[in-house]
């Protein structure tokens, strides 16, 4: 048997590799950078990442279940306090050993029921067949950027780009966007920018970081609450502690909350309330430095930062391999696909309160299901029934999340932990021992 090959030393990718090898799985990991972290490493060139950046959740309900963050971490750590994170759980579980880093991936294409997967390091190419593919390579990468309505004269930039408020100095600067890296990075421009304005064109659901001193994400604790229980008492608390976005000028939400997921930040609502940042509506025209918005007014900037979001991308493979509809593949529980066995897409998930224990827990049950189907286990038979027939079904909990880029592959969590686990128990019922397996792949391999 051929090693499985995985893409990306993401906190995605590591996971990956970490279930594989539990369940006796031979496999390559492929990292562009030296070393792992992904995004939060802000020296990886495909880094997003900016200075300031932080994580938008908490850390006890972000860590690995496993390999929980150090005390002295704070609630809400840095890129930089991840990427150590990140790098720690790679030691602790022995990862570096089954990666090539300095590696990029070139392509990746079927050979009968193979992958050849095409890489290259030191301008060196190199082609080897591995037995199946695994793409952890992450969703925050190619940015998306619409073109303006007209040409402008002063700097533009895509939030991907942004790394330091240093490029704001004395500048009037124009954000497009408020998700929570254009809310962010709005933020960071306050200190150094002559002027600041704000253009969105639909509203948004602003939460604080913490509420009576704890992160807003442990509110109600271990507690399951009803999804109608959780949004009413979200919604009581943010608009006592906050207010309504109106109240600062801003557009209010046209859909319920935890339709889109929403932007955690308070900071920005400050700013504004201090007319620091001033809001605007969506942009109408452009030209030279001035710019035209929808519902009146205009402004003369010098730079302007799209905090668009990304698009996914993954330009090593072909798209027709990944039964890609609409804006996103179309995969069981955003990872199986209905046709194939040996191809998986790891980490193409997101959801409110998922954390990397959750990936950890998507990746435990494809390694699971792959040490199923080498051993033969019908349990593997029935679940590849459920993904063929299941494939276009989206895990949303009754969820009617906005018709967006960035939602296309957004899940609720509970529902879709759920279905982790009835899979995960469904496929363990006929588990052979690991000797058993390692027997199977020790057989394949010499054959």
């Amino acid at each position: 048997m051929k090693p499985y090959a995985v893409i990306g030393a993401g906190p995605m990718g590591l996971c990956t590799v970490r279930n594989l090898l539990k369940h006796g799985i031979p496999c390559i990991g492929f990292e562009l950078h030296g070393d792992v972290g992904g995004l939060w490493d802000i020296d990886n060139p495909t880094s997003t990442m900016y200075e300031s950046a932080h994580l938008i959740s908490s850390k006890k309900m972000t860590e690995f279940a496993g390999f929980p963050m150090g005390e002295s971490v704070a609630d809400y750590p840095s890129h930089r306090e991840m990427r150590d994170y990140f790098c720690s759980y790679a030691r602790e579980f022995g990862l570096y050993g089954h990666y090539e880093f300095d590696t990029e991936v070139l392509r990746c294409e079927r050979s009968g029921e193979n992958w050849l997967i095409t890489t290259r390091r030191k301008w060196q190419e190199r082609t080897r067949e591995f037995s199946g593919l695994l793409i952890a390579s992450g969703t925050l990468h190619h940015p998306n950027q619409p073109a303006l309505p007209g040409q402008f004269s002063g700097e533009l930039l895509h939030s991907a780009q942004y790394q330091s408020s240093e490029i704001f100095a004395g500048k009037r600067v124009l954000l497009i966007g408020c998700g929570n890296s254009g809310a962010d990075i709005a933020v960071d421009a306050v200190h150094k920018a002559k002027s600041v304005d704000i253009s969105l064109r639909r509203g948004y659901y602003f939460l604080p970081k913490y509420i009576a001193g704890k992160p807003i994400d442990q509110l109600g604790g271990k507690l399951r609450l009803p999804l109608f229980v959780k949004r009413r008492l979200t919604k009581a608390l943010v608009k006592f502690s906050l207010g309504s976005p109106s109240q600062y000028g801003l557009p209010e939400p046209n859909y319920r909350l935890f339709e889109s997921h929403p932007v955690v930040n308070s900071l920005l609502l400050h700013h504004i309330g201090h007319g620091d940042i001033n809001p605007r509506s969506d942009i109408k025209s452009v030209h030279g430095n001035k710019v035209k918005f929808s519902e009146g007014g205009c402004g003369e900037y010098d730079l302007i930062v799209q905090a668009t979001g990304y698009k996914l991308h993954y330009p090593f493979i072909d798209s027709s391999e990944l039964n890609w509809s609409g804006y996103a593949p179309s995969l069981y529980l955003n990872v199986f696909h209905p046709e194939s066995d040996n191809l998986f897409m790891m980490g193409m998930v997101e959801a409110a309160g998922l954390g990397w224990e959750g990936r950890n827990k998507q990746a435990e049950l494809v390694a699971l299901y792959i040490r199923q189907l080498i051993s033969g286990a019908p349990s593997a038979s029935r679940f590849r029934k459920i993904i063929q027939q299941r494939s276009a079904n989206r895990v949303n909990g009754g969820m009617h999340y906005l018709d967006l880029e960035r939602m296309a592959y957004y899940v609720h969590k509970d529902a879709y932990l759920k279905a982790l686990r009835t899979h995960k128990a469904g496929l363990q019922k006929d588990l052979l021992p690991r000797e058993e397996v390692f027997h199977t792949i020790r057989s394949e391999a010499t054959s």
